[in-house]
């Protein structure tokens, strides 16, 4: 397990003084490779506060570029962004932010041809893609991996988050039936409050530091469902 610096030392302090995190905790964050699938409105929050965090090796994988109508809710990118790769993007809001932290940029598309050689070699996976399809795709490849995978999902004002473990309950346990895609409109379609993706994506985050540091008790076999409006949590076993 590699040492902290005094620079970082410093730059972690608020974690290190933090009990149930301490120095070793922050040994654990910076030995950690997180991969991010998406870097759009959950990812956004996720890459930032796992940025900021001090994850060793951050890889986030996005085909995408970024559009003036990403803007309201995918905080890491910025106007002049417009145009460019997601994943560059957020490349370089990680290393304006914390240039201690080995970025992985995947510009790419995920799909059954690729995911477990994306996933490989990474330990832990963030999935905030806005697609069905590709979010069981990831997951398989996550299970097969044997790769915690921390999955979240949002639309107009709510949203939703759950840890799926190896060896543990699975995307499909949760989702035994794949549905219509009719039944599952795009936020283009139907919108999305931006800072319901903050909401969501920061959760996700702190799923993933929760599994790295070893510290309370992750959402395993437990769906946190998101109702902004209500500003109300429920909770889902499954």
């Amino acid at each position: 397990m590699s040492m902290l610096s005094p620079e970082e030392i410093k730059r972690y302090s608020r974690h290190i003084v933090l009990r149930g995190v301490g120095g070793d905790g922050q040994q654990r964050l910076k030995s950690a490779r997180v991969l991010v699938v998406g870097a759009g409105g959950l990812g956004s929050p996720a890459i930032a506060y796992l940025a900021a965090a001090g994850v060793g090796t951050l890889g986030v994988v996005d085909h995408d570029t970024v559009s003036l109508s990403n803007l309201q809710r995918q905080i890491i990118h910025r106007s002049d962004a417009i145009g460019t790769s997601k994943a560059e993007s957020a490349a370089g809001f990680v290393a304006g932010l914390n240039d201690t932290v080995a970025f992985v940029s995947h510009v790419e598309r995920v799909g059954t041809d690729n995911a477990a050689g994306l996933v490989a070699g990474y330990d832990y996976v963030l999935d905030g893609t806005d697609n069905f399809g590709t979010r069981a795709i990831v997951a398989a490849a996550a299970q097969a991996a044997g790769v915690p995978l921390v999955s979240g999902a949002v639309s107009m004002f709510d949203g939703q988050v759950t840890v799926f473990m190896p060896g543990g309950r699975t995307f499909r346990d949760l989702y035994p039936d794949t549905p219509d895609e009719a039944d599952l409109p795009a936020c283009e379609v139907v919108g999305v409050l931006g800072a319901v993706t903050g909401v969501i994506g920061t959760l996700m985050a702190m799923e993933a530091i929760k599994l790295i540091t070893g510290i309370g008790e992750p959402l395993v076999g437990r769906l946190l469902l998101y109702d902004g409006r209500a500003a109300r949590f429920t909770e889902l076993g499954y």
